[in-house]
């Protein structure tokens, strides 16, 4: 449970970082850099297995490629549902993604 938090903050910590690194990324406050990171956890734990089955023959096709389309489409909809953070095009989202999964992946190694 410690490391479920502790990887938590650290998420809203790249969304805040995205803030200030991306130009048209914007968090307003850490709260809704928490509630993001929240929500971009459960549409990755809920909606985006369904996704990623749904566009395997495209994801064999590009060799993988399409799985950052998938991250960045399921950043756009975290964000969608979060007050305070906006981004300004699929773009955007695309290098967020990019970002916060990369943190994301250094978190899980280090954290185990």
């Amino acid at each position: 449970m410690k490391y479920m938090i502790l990887s938590w903050l650290i998420s809203a910590g790249a969304f805040l970082a995205c803030a200030y690194l991306i130009p048209g990324f914007h968090v307003a406050s850490v709260t809704s850099a928490l509630m993001a990171a929240f929500v971009l956890g459960v549409c990755n734990a809920l909606i985006r297995p369904i996704v990623i089955l749904f566009t395997l023959p495209l994801t064999v096709l590009t060799l993988g490629l399409s799985l950052l389309l998938v991250n960045g489409a399921m950043l756009a909809l975290a964000v969608y549902f979060v007050p305070g953070v906006s981004m300004a095009n699929i773009g955007v989202a695309l290098v967020a993604a990019l970002l916060i999964s990369i943190v994301n992946a250094i978190t899980g190694a280090v954290l185990g």
